[in-house]
């Protein structure tokens, strides 16, 4: 059975390709027209440097993060379900709310401490810390979305820069 996650990489793979074909794909990324047929019907996992050059041509941050979770089942995932509301002014309200809420939970937890030496009692509040901050940075994940693709804004170069800015601070090597 197909995963949910594969589900969205597979969904998003085929907006990307939009009216071209599966051929013309194919030629694009020099692979078979079987293996777009693969990638698109979840099959096979994209390879990385598809995957790359598919972000490279495309620039679609839902695919970036369909294959994030896919690949390592960990980060947000594009929220798609009943309750959603996509509309950028709602993303904002949600961010803002989600970032307050993780701003409380990580105030409130004493951080001086080793975490091995706290005791039991605090097993809630790291808990808490941690879903808080999750959930702020899946609705920072989708303000970024929304945002760059509303305005028109890369999704690729806005994580370039950002890159080069944490190299020049020393942050990356």
């Amino acid at each position: 059975m197909m995963t949910m996650t594969k589900n969205r990489l597979t969904q998003a793979m085929r907006e990307m390709r939009g009216d071209e074909t599966q051929q013309q794909m194919a030629m694009e990324l020099n692979v078979s027209r079987e293996a777009v047929t693969k990638y698109e019907g979840g099959a096979r996992n994209i390879p990385q440097d598809i995957a790359q050059n598919l972000m490279a041509k495309h620039d679609n941050p839902r695919f970036a993060l369909a294959l994030r979770s896919q690949y390592t089942k960990t980060g947000p995932m594009w929220l798609d379900g009943p309750n959603v509301d996509l509309h950028r002014s709602a993303v904002r309200e949600k961010t803002l709310e989600e970032i307050k809420e993780a701003y409380e939970a990580i105030k409130a937890l004493s951080f001086a401490q080793p975490f091995q030496s706290l005791s039991s009692w605090h097993s809630p509040q790291i808990e808490k810390v941690l879903e808080e901050a999750v959930e702020a940075i899946t609705s920072l994940e989708h303000l970024v979305v929304v945002v760059c693709e509303e305005a028109s804004i890369s999704y690729n170069e806005t994580w370039h820069k950002h890159h080069i800015q944490l190299r020049s601070k020393g942050y990356l090597q």
